[in-house]
């Protein structure tokens, strides 16, 4: 099937969690919205599910999320890929059932 032989390589997508990491260096302005939303940076923890799911890995680019709404507009777009985690999700959902 085209999902076994796809499945490790979308792990790498939990990379795009590591642009997360630029966060603590360049931390988002106290004013500025969406405080929330950044804690859910957090879940990019996901990614190390990866070492036992298949495909699961890609639930790690949510750690990009954490630089959602940031004042420099590169790593705000680094942020929005944080969404690419969705694609991991159903590697763990098949996991647990």
């Amino acid at each position: 099937m085209m999902i076994e032989t796809i499945a490790p390589w979308l792990g790498l997508l939990g990379l795009i969690g590591l642009a997360g990491l630029a966060g603590i260096k360049h931390p988002v302005e106290k004013g500025r919205a969406g405080g929330a939303i950044r804690l859910l940076g957090l879940v990019g923890l996901l990614g190390f599910t990866g070492f036992w799911i298949e495909g699961g890995g890609a639930a790690g680019a949510f750690g990009a999320i954490g630089l959602w709404n940031h004042q420099n507009p590169k790593l705000a777009n680094w942020g929005k890929l944080g969404w690419l985690g969705v694609v991991g999700l159903p590697f763990i959902a098949a996991h647990f059932a």
